[in-house]
């Protein structure tokens, strides 16, 4: 294969690893600087020029986007795309995991440990966020803040108050976040590549910092994640879309509690501290996507007319659960079941022996009018935290219906 390393950073440890990777199973890495690209946009032939130079055919692309070039680098994977190059972390899974808001609002509709956040803008709602995130001390983190940059822990209210507000001054915008105690000074890191954790370590901090980041003069230490980490790290990566990430976990009382995803991971840290050969494992990777590359089935499958792909918890359907597949004969009604996911767990091409349970999640492809005689009547209500005090929607409106 022939791969592109987009990077501004030729001589960086993980540019120099992951080169040193490709060329030891047999391809060819180039690392080309992401803005002395340029792009060209016509009618079925998207293009790319490199110094001016149209540019050769690649395989496949890593980017190393820096945070500072965030939004010509996504332009410049986007072209990729494209292209039809198959590009290790796509350019919206790299815009989500990049604004923390974003990606902490897409990690809270899932079962995934997170510290309570709050955003807020107007200086009158930052005492009430605060009080919603469980109290001081805080963290106040700015959005796009990277190597523990913009990220300050408030002891008390009106300093907390203070730093908001001078961050907003400055054009900031801020995340208001519990302070995780048992885990002050110390996190860990995942690093997960495709759907598993290749390395994983813990970084300590030194003296009195309480920020644990490498680049902050924090130690490193191997470790071997219990399941629970190893399953928060993967589905994390895998809700953002990431194929390549670094998962930053807090150890809390509750258990992980995800920090950040990041799309461009440090790996000098990571491979030091464990030995693991992870830049080997991206490569791999590639290969294996390369060579197998994904198809979106929704997008395929709904040119057949009358046929598509549904997805649909098993709950209140009486005539299916608790029943073999070979007893409900869903192939008769013109419906397959591709994948039933049972938990952390996944049954792929499931056979007529497999029974169905009460929670299973079913993938299936067929006839439209089946799929929708196989939904669930009524689906289980997700419940909310109860939490105290009054909604303020009534001020704004003059206290209506008061």
């Amino acid at each position: 294969m022939k791969i592109c390393i987009l990077s501004r950073a030729r001589k960086a440890y993980s540019t120099q690893r992951l080169v040193e990777a490709a060329k030891a199973r047999g391809h060819r890495a180039l690392v080309l600087d992401t803005l002395k690209f340029s792009i060209g946009v016509e009618q079925r032939d998207p293009d790319l020029y490199y110094r001016s130079k149209r540019l050769s055919h690649y395989d496949a692309v890593i980017p190393r986007i820096g945070a500072s070039i965030t939004f010509y680098g996504l332009s410049v994977v986007r072209q990729f795309e494209q292209m039809g190059v198959y590009v290790a972390n796509e350019s919206l899974a790299i815009a989500r995991s990049r604004d923390k808001l974003r990606s902490i609002q897409i990690l809270s509709r899932h079962d995934i440990g997170i510290p309570p956040t709050a955003f807020a803008r107007d200086k009158n709602d930052v005492i009430p966020a605060i009080e919603r995130v469980g109290g001081v001390p805080v963290i106040v983190k700015v959005l796009e803040g990277t190597q523990g940059v913009g990220v300050i822990l408030a002891e008390n209210v009106k300093i907390a108050q203070a730093i908001v507000e001078t961050l907003q001054s400055a054009r900031q915008n801020v995340l208001i976040q519990k302070f995780i105690k048992e885990s002050k000074g110390r996190d860990i890191r995942a690093i997960v590549v495709g759907d598993r954790v290749v390395a994983a370590m813990r970084r300590v901090a030194t003296g009195d910092e309480f920020r644990s980041n490498v680049h902050r003069g924090g130690r490193t230490e191997a470790v071997t994640l219990d399941p629970e980490y190893e399953r928060t790290a993967i589905r994390a990566a895998q809700v953002l879309d990431l194929r390549v990430s670094g998962v930053d976990m807090l150890e809390g009382a509750d258990g992980p509690q995800v920090m950040e995803v990041n799309s461009s991971p440090g790996l000098e840290g990571i491979e030091g501290a464990t030995g693991v050969d992870v830049a080997g494992a991206i490569i791999e990777d590639i290969e294996s996507r390369v060579l197998f590359p994904e198809v979106n089935l929704r997008q395929r499958l709904r040119l057949t007319g009358g046929f598509g792909i549904a997805e649909f918890p098993v709950h209140n359907i009486p005539e299916i659960e608790g029943k073999k597949l070979s007893d409900i004969d869903l192939m008769a009604r013109n419906v397959q079941v591709i994948t039933i996911t049972r938990g952390n767990e996944a049954i792929h091409t499931p056979n007529g022996n497999d029974e169905i349970h009460t929670g299973d999640v079913l993938l299936c492809y067929g006839e439209l009018g089946a799929l929708r005689a196989l939904m669930p009547k009524e689906l289980p209500k997700k419940k909310r935290r109860k939490k105290t005090g009054q909604t303020g929607e009534n001020d704004s409106q003059g206290n209506q219906g008061g």
